[in-house]
């Protein structure tokens, strides 16, 4: 079972929020970034107490090392431990750079290296299906077709879909604020704007209450729906994860003969490499279709 996550000790606490703030500031990251980076270090500075530290200045290597192989004992995932040791290090490092601590504890550590994991693609078939069985006619059933196709069509995170706004209605483009806050322009397939007209004309105004909201995507109570809600949705309707959907967007177009820059330019990708994890999957598809057909395979 994991602990409960305790709040930084007082001796760090002013240069955290400082850091904290700087990576807002400069770096452009998002709210909830800025929260896991604040879980992931408070974690580290308090086992830091619990030792005995009273000073940044007295953190060294052995405390890092000795807190990621608490973390392998009490159960945490290899991803985890690797998520932490780096809004470690990169918290250090800016101590050391702006003379706050007389050396960067962290910087001799070992890196740990990432485990490939590769996106978990539906077949094109199984998300027609589940888009197809979504055919009702009650305002729930028009959101949830509607948040499907939005979902299928354009690839974006789930936290971008909740973002949207009644000014979508009628365009066939949306543009969204991804990672970074960098803006991309992505287009809605004809499906998709059919779906989300019909939200918006039969479905939407039958569940507002807060006559001034200008949110996309209205929960059964008549308040915006938020990213826990569209997960819920995507979980009860197809016992699955938004992410599945963009994955499935991502694969699905590269399998088709999309060039690679241009999925990275419609996921937000900052780097290309991250983008090529899809390229697996549509080689594994390409050798499935080479045996299925050809006549020597």
């Amino acid at each position: 079972m994991v602990p409960h996550i305790p709040d930084p000790p007082g001796w760090a606490l002013d240069s955290l929020e400082r850091y904290l703030t700087r990576l807002k500031v400069q770096r452009g990251l998002s709210q909830h970034s800025i929260d896991a980076y604040r879980r992931d270090i408070s974690q580290f500075l308090a086992y830091c107490d619990r030792g005995s530290i009273r000073s940044l200045a007295d953190v060294d290597r052995r405390f890092i090392r000795r807190f990621l192989a608490y973390l392998d004992t009490v159960g945490y995932s290899r991803a985890s431990i690797r998520r932490k040791s780096s809004a470690v290090k990169g918290f250090f490092a800016d101590l050391a750079l702006r003379s706050e601590v007389p050396m960067n504890p962290a910087q001799q550590l070992a890196r740990t290296k990432k485990p490939q994991r590769l996106p978990k693609a539906l077949p094109q078939r199984a998300v027609a299906q589940i888009i197809d069985a979504i055919d009702g006619d009650d305002p729930v059933d028009l959101r949830d077709r509607a948040i499907f196709e939005m979902l299928y069509a354009t690839g974006v995170r789930v936290s971008e879909l909740a973002s949207l706004t009644t000014a979508i209605g009628g365009a066939d483009s949306v543009v969204v604020r991804g990672k970074g806050n960098k803006d991309r322009v992505i287009p809605i397939g004809s499906p998709a704007v059919r779906s989300v007209e019909r939200w918006l004309a039969e479905g939407r105004p039958k569940l507002l209450v807060d006559l001034d909201s200008d949110s996309l995507w209205i929960g059964i109570r008549g308040r915006s729906l938020d990213t826990r809600g569209i997960r819920r949705i995507i979980q009860q309707r197809a016992g699955t994860f938004p992410h599945a959907l963009r994955h499935s967007f991502a694969t699905h177009l590269l399998e088709g003969g999309a060039d690679l820059r241009a999925v990275q330019e419609l996921l937000g990708h900052v780097e290309l490499a991250t983008t090529q994890l899809y390229t697996a999957i549509t080689r594994d598809h390409l050798k499935a279709t080479y045996e299925r057909s050809h006549p020597r395979a």
